[in-house]
């Protein structure tokens, strides 16, 4: 199964990271994709420097970043490979203690029955 992690930092929006922290997430990731639990990740710039885009009532909304709920805003993303929810969950523990806290909404991606190919 995989699971997509939206990762929310518990630091404040836009403090670069030590070096210190970047050498300890390099050491994770290189890890993590070896063991093969990790299919991809990346970090996200300031909300500064992003958009929201809404539509409702057939119009369209635009709303330039910075939002004011930090404390919502996603910093990151990572696709995994788990056996379980469970398995995502501790995996997603480890992410976290070598992040130095935030917090990370796990969820499952939908996978198409292998029957579900499209047959050419």
């Amino acid at each position: 199964m995989r699971f997509l992690c939206l990762y929310k930092s518990g630091n404040a929006e836009g403090a670069p990271p030590t070096q210190e922290a970047m050498d300890r997430m390099g050491k994770l990731i290189e890890e993590a994709m070896g063991a093969g639990w990790l299919i991809s990740t990346e970090g996200c710039l300031p909300s500064a420097l992003g958009a929201r885009v809404g539509l409702s009532g057939g119009n369209f909304t635009v709303t330039d970043g910075p939002f004011t709920e930090t404390k919502e805003l996603v910093g990151g993303f990572a696709i995994i490979q788990a056996a379980s929810k469970q398995e995502a969950i501790e995996h997603t523990k480890y992410f976290l203690q070598v992040a130095g806290g935030g917090e990370t909404e796990i969820r499952q991606l939908y996978e198409a029955p292998a029957s579900a190919s499209v047959k050419r």
